[in-house]
């Protein structure tokens, strides 16, 4: 049986955070069904953060990588400043500290 995203995100936080802040990222959050209370086994991980600026993509692009070996599973990794109009509010709301 495969852990709850929810106790994956508790049990990995550290490393979490210290492999966010090597790639640039800080304020992270979670949101979607994980934070909402409504993921399910195979429910991937939304992950909002906020990059250091002079960062690039591929900062990004290597820490959804190295988030997704870490949790064995589907990591999506968002800068708050890149949030689309139409989601940024539900987003920005349903957020939650890791």
């Amino acid at each position: 049986m495969m852990a709850s995203a929810r106790t994956l995100l508790i049990e990995k936080r550290e490393e979490i955070l210290r492999l966010a802040a090597l790639h640039g990222a800080a304020n992270v959050r979670v949101f979607g069904s994980v934070a909402r209370g409504e993921d399910r086994e195979d429910s991937d991980i939304d992950l909002l953060v906020h990059m250091e600026d002079g960062r690039s993509l591929l900062d990004m692009v290597r820490l959804w990588d190295q988030l997704g070996s870490l949790l064995g599973r589907k990591v999506d990794v968002v800068d708050d400043e890149s949030l689309h109009y139409v989601i940024r509010d539900q987003v920005l709301n349903e957020a939650r500290p890791l």
